[in-house]
């Protein structure tokens, strides 16, 4: 009969999956997680309560690298180094990148594939071999930015007291300024492309209707287009503060394995790395990379925060 009756699948049959089979296939993930995500945390997490002498000697000293840390000027110095960095992104490579792409989202520009490679080219390049490029141009006397700017600003002194623009002393007295430029050839046209792509799917109907009410492009722009890019706004924001506050390669090689004159390049990760390398107190280091998840962590939350408040 057909009311009321069970209809039952035999054991085994099309559809049904053994649970034997599924953890066969959830084995390799659930062991790699173990090997390299939840056993390093463990480990970072024990190492942050001990206080180290290299490799094996080892002292139990509780949340003392902690309360270090809330006193270590050298370690509050690196974070506002690196803050002064990931503001730098922010306000000055993002809208900038969206100023690109607005730009090269423009019909009427002609080879827009050309301009869109040279300026994502840079990102083609490693980290490494940017910073000893950025060392050589940066460079007193033969550097190409000093040649450059002495060219055209010859007859004007530069500040600072220094004789010739030729001898301005770019990574001895403007390290972190010298670090957000690189950055910005580096990083605006990867940025770029992101809201290249949230542009392009912004719907046409939505901006012909709103210039045929009378809006002009500024308007647009602000009612029509953000809203519309939001979404890959949020994620490219929190794209570059996650990667500004793991900034390392670019300073460690470009100040020659230190934080420059006065600390003034010194970041979070790379005193991280001293700590742990360079003074063998892995312990303490550990201690400084819980600081840090914290504060990528705090970013997220408020971020998602503000994604929530802006949507209700």
């Amino acid at each position: 009969m057909m009311g009321g009756s069970e209809i039952t699948t035999p054991r085994g049959s099309r559809g049904s999956v053994p649970g034997g089979t599924v953890w066969v296939f959830l084995a390799p993930f659930l062991l790699l997680t173990l090997v390299f995500v939840v056993y390093p945390l463990t480990q970072s997490a024990v190492l942050a309560t001990q206080q180290t002498y290299g490799p094996s000697a080892k002292t139990f000293v509780g949340a003392e690298n902690f309360s270090g840390i809330a006193t270590d000027p050298l370690f509050w110095k690196s974070v506002r180094n690196t803050l002064v960095y990931a503001m730098g992104s922010l306000f000055i490579q993002l809208p900038l990148a969206l100023a690109l792409a607005l730009a090269l989202n423009s019909p009427r520009l002609r080879a827009r594939s050309v301009y869109r490679l040279i300026f994502f080219s840079p990102q083609l390049m490693g980290l490494v071999f940017v910073s000893i490029l950025a060392t050589l141009m940066f460079e007193k006397q033969a550097g190409l930015v000093n040649q450059a700017i002495h060219s055209v600003l010859g007859g004007f002194g530069p500040p600072e007291g220094v004789g010739s623009w030729l001898d301005y002393p770019w990574l001895e007295s403007k390290v972190m300024p010298t670090l957000i430029l690189i950055s910005l050839w580096m990083y605006v046209g990867f940025n770029m492309v992101y809201f290249l792509a949230a542009l392009q799917s912004v719907d046409a109907s939505l901006l012909e209707a709103a210039e045929i009410d009378g809006a002009g492009p500024i308007a647009r722009f602000r009612h029509v287009t953000v809203p519309a890019i939001r979404p890959v706004a949020s994620f490219v924001v929190m794209l570059s503060m996650i990667g500004s506050l793991q900034l390392f390669e670019l300073p460690y090689v470009l100040l020659d394995n230190s934080g420059g004159p006065n600390n003034q390049g010194l970041t979070v990760v790379m005193y991280l790395f001293q700590q742990g390398f360079e003074v063998g107190d892995l312990g303490y280091a550990s201690a400084i990379g819980w600081a840090l998840s914290v504060m990528l962590i705090g970013l997220a939350l408020l971020q998602f925060w503000l994604m929530r408040r802006d949507e209700a």
